[in-house]
């Protein structure tokens, strides 16, 4: 029998990640000798990003059932980014959206301070759409 508090503390680490990413949760619980969570997030990029979390602690997830759904309602509505060594605009669209090719949201929303996509610098505050 699964225990309820054993797997909260192997997916703590997901939990965080749903806290920090304003996931709003409907069901914690044991079922069908798993952990069940249940919740809706503010984008597919959330989404995403709690799944490479639960990919993070176990790959095969055996004993985690996790159901998110995009409610674009909870999406944080601006947020902002600074740029770090190595980062594109795409690297940061596909942190963020989970697709790089949506590089020009970012774009467009900083083009009080970018001239061209293909250069940005480290240390800059991007502005980051929802």
């Amino acid at each position: 029998m699964a225990d309820l508090e054993q797997l909260k503390l192997k997916y703590g680490s997901v939990l965080n990640s749903i806290n920090q990413s304003g996931v709003r949760l409907s069901h914690v619980h044991i079922q069908d000798n798993k952990l069940y969570i249940e919740g809706a997030c503010g984008s597919e990029a959330i989404k995403n990003k709690i799944w490479d979390q639960v990919k993070l602690v176990d790959p095969s997830f055996s004993d985690l059932t996790l159901n998110l759904t995009v409610d674009p309602s909870l999406a944080p509505q601006q947020q902002t980014y600074t740029v770090a060594a190595g980062d594109s605009l795409s690297k940061i669209a596909k942190h963020f959206y989970g697709n790089a090719n949506e590089y020009m949201k970012i774009f467009d929303a900083n083009k009080d301070k970018l001239t061209d996509p293909n250069n940005i610098k480290v240390g800059q505050q991007l502005v980051i759409p929802s």
